[in-house]
C-alpha cells in the first residue's frame, strides 16, 4: 500500500517541497512532465498538481495528504485537515495600492474595484472591515491591473515586495500570512495512518535540526562548570577527557540564533578549537 502526497508541479512551493522530501529521505525519480512518481525506498507516491487543486484532491481522497500554500487551503475551503505547519513557503496576502496615491487606511478601498486570485479571503476581510468593494476575479500577472486601468487596486501574495515595486505598487494592508501546511484526507485508512506516521517522525526529525549547529570545543577543567553553565543544550553537554592533563572536549548542540553571543562567552572561559557542524537530522 502506498500513500499519495499531492505536491504543488512547479514553482518555489514545489521547490521546497521537494528539497524538504529529499531532507526526510525520501528518494524520488522527477522526470519532466511527471505527474505521479512512487518512492524508490519509501511507501509513498507523489502527484504534482497545480496548488489550487491540491485541497480538492485530499478532501476527496484523490491524493491521501498534500503539501499546499496556506493561502490556497483557506481559499479553497476544502474539508481536508490540517496535519502540521512546515514552515517554509513564508508570504503573505496583502492589498496594494498605486505608490504615488495617499493611503488613509482601509476605507480608502470603499467602492474601488479590486483584482485577485484570491476572493474567498478577500471578501471575508472586507467584510470585517465594513467596506463595499467590487471584486474583479483573475489568475496570472494580477500585479499589472491598476497600470492597465483594469482596478484601483490588487490584493496577492507579497513575499519580497519586489514584483509591487516593478509594478509601481505598495503594500498597504496585510491580511493574513501563509507558510506551507501538510493537509490530509479526514477518513485515511489505518494501514496509511501508519505510514502518515513514520513520515511524520522523519519530517519532525529534519524540522528539529533546523537552526542547529553541533559544537565541539577544548576546554579547561578548572573552568568546566563555569563553561556548563553557559550551554544550553539539549540536555548535558558530553564531556570527554583529553590526553593533555587539565583539558576536556565538550560536544553540545546550540541554536543558531544565539549562537554567536554563547561562542563569544565560551572563548573568554578558556574553550580552545571551537569546531562548529552543521545538524542534519534531530531525533528527540
Amino acid at each position: 500500500m502506498l500513500l499519495r502526497i499531492a505536491v504543488q508541479a512547479k514553482g518555489r512551493l514545489y521547490d521546497e517541497t521537494m528539497s524538504f522530501l529529499g531532507e526526510s529521505d525520501i528518494k524520488l525519480s522527477v522526470m519532466k512532465r511527471s505527474l505521479l512518481v512512487q518512492s524508490s525506498n519509501f511507501p509513498i507516491e507523489v502527484l504534482f498538481l497545480r496548488d489550487d487543486d491540491i485541497p480538492q484532491s485530499v478532501a476527496t481522497g484523490v491524493a491521501d495528504i498534500g503539501i499546499v500554500g496556506e493561502n490556497e487551503y483557506v481559499e479553497k475551503n476544502e474539508n481536508a485537515e490540517v496535519i502540521k505547519r512546515l514552515g517554509f513557503s513564508k508570504c503573505r496576502l496583502s492589498l496594494a495600492i498605486p505608490k504615488d496615491i495617499e493611503y488613509p487606511g482601509v476605507q480608502w478601498f470603499e467602492g474601488r474595484k479590486i483584482a485577485t486570485s484570491y476572493p474567498g479571503i478577500l471578501t471575508t476581510f472586507l467584510k470585517t472591515q465594513k467596506v463595499n468593494s467590487e471584486i474583479h476575479v483573475i489568475t496570472g500577472s494580477v500585479e499589472v491591473a491598476p497600470g492597465i486601468g483594469l482596478a484601483d487596486a490588487i490584493f496577492d501574495i507579497v513575499s519580497s515586495g519586489s514584483t509591487l515595486v516593478s509594478n509601481r505598487l505598495k503594500e498597504v494592508e496585510v491580511v493574513m500570512k501563509s507558510e506551507a501546511l501538510l493537509i490530509g484526507n479526514r477518513n485515511m485508512c489505518a494501514e496509511k495512518k501508519e505510514i502518515l506516521k513514520e513520515l511524520l517522525f522523519r519530517m519532525d526529525a529534519v524540522k528539529t535540526a533546523e537552526d542547529k549547529k553541533y559544537v565541539l570545543m577544548n576546554a579547561p577543567k578548572e573552568r568546566l562548570e563555569e563553561i556548563i553553565q553557559v550551554l544550553p543544550g539539549m540536555k548535558s553537554p558530553t564531556v570527554m577527557p583529553l590526553a593533555q592533563e587539565g583539558w576536556c572536549s565538550v560536544h553540545t548542540v546550540l541554536d543558531e540564533k544565539c549562537f554567536w553571543e554563547i561562542i563569544g562567552k565560551l572563548k573568554s572561559l578558556g574553550a580552545e578549537g571551537i569546531l562548529v557542524l552543521p545538524i542534519e537530522k534531530m531525533i528527540i
